[in-house]
Order: structure tokens, then C-alpha cells, then sequence
């Protein structure tokens, strides 16, 4: 596999652009002083921007999965509950980080079967009594977009906390945190901001400070974060990845540059050619939605067509340089999952596309190229 010349269209990480490369490269500053100072609250006000949030903006120097961990363990102590909805794999992290800290009480869809979250069954679960409540607004692992807007209403209505991962949505999909409710929102850096992997981030709200525990995780402690925000120079706690606040500050002005807005549209165009894509194939979209869920803008889930194993199909992929994802866990061998996260062009996504459906053809699960291709042409004019 030749790295350099192999284009990921996976869930994330995803293709880093090359002025965010050469940022990363930068002479390390001191992260005390004013530069790195400036450079983060840039960072922060753009991140607000894209959460659509007044509330308060931390990056951690983490992956997303630290993010979520932050969420919970800043407000959920052992005497808690944290209602957790799981219809795919990071439900399931959610479920598994709020087990370390209190008392989790699970709302679960068979997420194997591609199931969506049915409200009624989340409702009658907050009307038993929560601290808060965590959803996936996008699960990766099987390519749905949950309801944020709706979870959001039913926490108000209980007066539980909304503790949303936003990792493959914020800066690629529309994410309205104010507006939603959300009390602790999350976001990765390698995913539709385009930055490497390496750090995350959280707002938080008046409500979420309000309800703090008294002995939150260490590295994590928000109050911690906030107190290092608010000095004269704005800093982090401890020390924080400086290359990759270089690259997070590129790709936040490059997600300027193009616009939030245009972002947004871009996103889902793409997702669309690859449904469309996948129409003209026959091959079979994985979840089953109902009328709160949506296929997701940021990755697209599609079933393993009979005729080839994800072996095959995989690895036909990236012999032609483009590399997808298959199922993780119970899914693994089930179905592939293609990304479109990010910096990435049309070219990128019709490439993809064509090397699924050359490797469909050569084993004889589709019997003639091109419909793929030009349905994704389609969309994309």
C-alpha cells in the first residue's frame, strides 16, 4: 500500500489538505504566551461559529473519545443517571465511558439491523429520572443521523442534561447547539474539519456548569479548562499539542474561506451521489430509517452485495489507491462504509465510486460499468 498516493475515504481520518500539513510544520511557540494565546481563541471563536453556540468553547488535546469522556464525567457522579441511546457503536462508547462514573440506564436499538431511535422509547425512559441524556447525532458505524432537535426537546422537558457527540457532524452537517439545547457538545478534529487526529472540543453551558461534580476527571476538568481560557493570555491546563493546534487553526480558516454554509451543502451533495451511486449499482443502503432519522451527510453505510465477501471488495478498492472502511463489530463483513468528510473534491468521490463499481464488475456482481459513475455525475453537476 502506497501511503502517500492512497486516498482514505473512510469514517475518519480523514485527507489532510496540504497548507494544514505545512501549519503542523511550523517552529514549535511557547503555549504561555501571547501567540499561542491569540491563536486559540481564534480557534475557539471560529469553533462556536460552527457549533452555533454562545457557550463556553475548550480544545482538548484528545481524540473525540476524550471529549465524550469530559461530557459525562464533568456532570455525572456515582449517585447519576445518564440515560444513554444506543443504535450503533458509539452509543455504545457513550454507555461504556458513563458506566465509570454513575449509574447508566440504556435506551437500545438493534443497531446491527440498522434500527432508528424510536422517541417514545427514549421518553419513557427520561420519565423515570436522569441527570442527563447522550446521543450520537451521526453514528458512523451504521451511517444514520439521529433526531439532536427532538432528543433535545425531551431533555428540557424532564430537566435532564443533553450531552451530544457531534464528532462526524459539526463543520460538515447542520449542528445547532443554542438552538437545540445541547448542554455539552463535542467535536473531532480529523473528521469533517479536515485537521489530523490528535484533539477535540467541547462547549459548555450555563446549565452544564451549574451541575458540575465535585471530582471530575483530572486532565479533564472543564473548570480547569476555563480557568486557563479566561486568563490574560488564553492558555490550556496542561501542555497541549501545539503542532496540531497549528493544523486545527489552518483548517478552521479554510472552513472560513469556504463557508459554513457552502461547507454544509457540499457535504451532503456528496453524500447524495454516493446513494445515487449505490441506486444505480443495486446496492442496498444499511439503515432503516424512520421519520426522526436521516442517512448521514458524512458517511455513507451500504450492505456487501451477495456475489462478493469485504475481503474482495476492500481489497479491490485499494488495489486502485482508495481505501473504505467495512463494519465494526457485529457488522464486520456485513457492509462498507465510505466517507466524505472534509477537504475532499467531486474527483475524489467520483474516483471512489468508479473503483467500487470496477471491483463490483470484475466479480460479476454488476454486469455493466458505468451507471454507478454517472448517477454520482448527476448529482454532482
Amino acid at each position: 500500500m502506497n501511503l502517500e498516493n492512497t486516498l482514505l475515504m473512510i469514517p475518519g481520518p480523514v485527507p489532510v489538505a496540504p497548507r494544514i500539513l505545512r501549519a503542523m510544520s511550523k517552529p514549535i511557540i511557547g503555549h504561555r504566551g501571547k501567540e499561542f494565546g491569540d491563536m486559540y481563541n481564534e480557534c475557539r471563536s471560529v469553533l462556536q461559529e460552527l457549533f452555533a453556540t454562545k457557550n463556553d468553547m475548550f480544545v482538548i488535546s484528545g481524540s473525540g473519545t476524550a471529549a465524550m469522556e469530559a461530557a459525562v464525567g464533568n456532570v455525572i457522579g456515582e449517585k447519576d443517571t445518564l440515560v444513554t441511546i444506543e443504535n450503533g457503536k458509539f452509543g455504545e462508547r457513550f454507555r461504556e465511558i458513563g458506566e465509570r462514573y454513575g449509574k447508566v440506564k440504556t435506551v437500545k436499538f438493534d443497531w446491527t439491523k440498522g434500527e432508528s431511535i424510536e422517541l417514545d422509547k427514549v421518553e419513557s425512559a427520561l420519565s423515570e429520572g436522569a441527570k442527563a441524556v447522550s446521543l450520537v447525532h451521526n453514528d458512523t458505524s451504521v451511517g444514520i443521523k439521529n433526531p439532536a432537535k427532538e432528543i433535545g426537546e425531551l431533555a428540557k422537558k424532564y430537566g435532564a442534561l443533553f450531552i451530544m457527540d457531534g464528532v462526524t457532524t459539526i463543520g460538515g452537517d447542520e449542528v445547532l447547539v443554542d438552538k437545540w439545547g445541547v448542554d455539552l457538545a463535542v467535536v473531532g478534529s480529523q473528521k469533517c474539519i479536515g485537521a489530523p487526529p490528535g484533539l477535540s472540543a467541547i462547549s459548555v453551558s450555563k446549565k452544564a456548569w451549574d451541575s458540575m461534580v465535585e471530582k471530575p476527571p483530572y486532565y479533564m476538568d472543564l473548570k480547569a479548562y476555563k480557568k486557563s481560557a479566561g486568563k490574560e493570555t488564553a492558555q490550556t491546563p496542561y501542555t497541549p499539542a501545539v503542532p496540531l493546534f497549528f493544523a486545527l487553526h489552518e483548517a478552521l480558516r479554510i472552513v472560513k474561506e469556504e463557508g459554513l454554509e457552502v461547507r454544509i451543502k457540499r457535504h451532503a451533495k456528496f453524500a447524495e451521489a454516493f446513494r445515487a451511486a449505490a441506486e444505480a449499482m443495486d446496492v442496498e443502503m444499511f439503515p432503516q430509517l424512520n421519520k426522526y432519522s436521516r442517512y448521514s451527510n458524512t458517511v455513507t453505510a451500504m450492505k456487501i452485495p451477495t456475489g462478493i465477501d469485504d475481503k474482495k471488495l476492500r481489497g479491490g478498492i485499494k488495489e486502485l489507491g482508495i481505501q473504505v472502511s467495512g463494519g465494526q463489530g457485529a457488522l464486520e463483513g456485513k457492509i462498507f462504509r465510505i466517507g466524505s468528510m472534509g477537504n475532499i473534491s467531486k474527483m475524489d468521490i467520483l474516483s471512489t465510486v468508479q473503483a467500487v463499481e470496477i471491483v463490483l464488475h470484475k466479480n460479476d456482481v454488476v454486469k455493466k460499468m458505468g451507471p454507478g459513475v454517472e448517477a454520482a455525475s448527476n448529482v454532482l453537476k
